[in-house]
């Protein structure tokens, strides 16, 4: 694990220097009410003052655990705004086309990416906002992210650090215990999201590390198949330049 002082004094330094280089003064960040975005949240407050960033709840009708969403703006004390979804996801489903299926894919993969919609248009009204992202590494890794939803963003503070070393950043910053240590969920399918992939994060840090874990044939197989998405839209092959 890294040292975690380390990070917390890089992350607060690198935050300031990357508003003050793009003339940004505000961080705009999807608060789910789970580790990645509390701890962002946190960093960001920390850096910037908590004046200077919005948290933004976005339920896809009704979520319950948004309790701890609202709990985590109220302690870091930044402004909040509330954009429920709902009516945007359910007139993308009544607008797709008859008798095609609305499959499970879709069904995650659709309010994620209406959630950086959402957080993009936050941004467009706001002076001099960028939006955060919030993934770690682990999620990166394996590919448990969806291209133009939870894979975008203006910087990500996460990226580089494995899901235990978000959890001991929140716990470095004294944020509570139930959001740093809380079981990831997408809060869309009703699963945690290690019940979904059949393998832990921890399983994925290790391999990451290692390359030898619990479950090592899952984990490989699924950072194969969605490697892709580390370079999201690919160029022609270079013989094709120029023509």
């Amino acid at each position: 694990m890294k040292d975690i002082q380390k990070v917390l004094d890089t992350e607060t330094a690198w935050i300031k220097d990357f508003f003050k280089k793009t003339g940004g003064t505000t961080a705009v960040v999807g608060i789910s009410g789970g580790k990645d975005s509390t701890v962002v949240a946190a960093l960001c407050a920390r850096a910037l003052g908590k004046e200077n960033v919005i948290g933004v709840m976005m339920p896809n009708g009704v979520q319950s655990d948004i309790d701890d969403s609202k709990r985590l703006c109220e302690l870091l004390g930044i402004k909040t705004y509330t954009v429920n979804i709902q009516d945007a996801y359910k007139g993308i489903v009544d607008a797709m086309p008859e008798g095609m299926e609305i499959t499970p894919q879709f069904k995650t993969n659709t309010p994620s990416r209406l959630r950086m919609v959402t957080l993009y248009s936050i941004a467009a009204c706001t002076p001099g906002a960028r939006v955060a992202n919030t993934g770690n590494f682990d999620e990166g890794y394996v590919g448990y992210t969806t291209i133009y939803g939870d894979l975008a963003g203006d910087f990500a503070l996460l990226r580089n650090l494995h899901v235990s070393e978000v959890v001991a950043l929140g716990d470095l910053l004294g944020l509570p215990y139930d959001l740093t240590h809380k079981a990831p969920s997408d809060g869309m399918c009703g699963k945690t999201d290690e019940e979904n992939m059949g393998f832990t994060y921890h399983d994925v840090e290790l391999f990451s590390e290692t390359g030898d874990a619990p479950n090592a044939d899952k984990i490989s197989a699924r950072h194969k198949v969605n490697v892709f998405k580390k370079t999201l839209i690919n160029p022609p092959a270079p013989e094709f330049e120029g023509l």
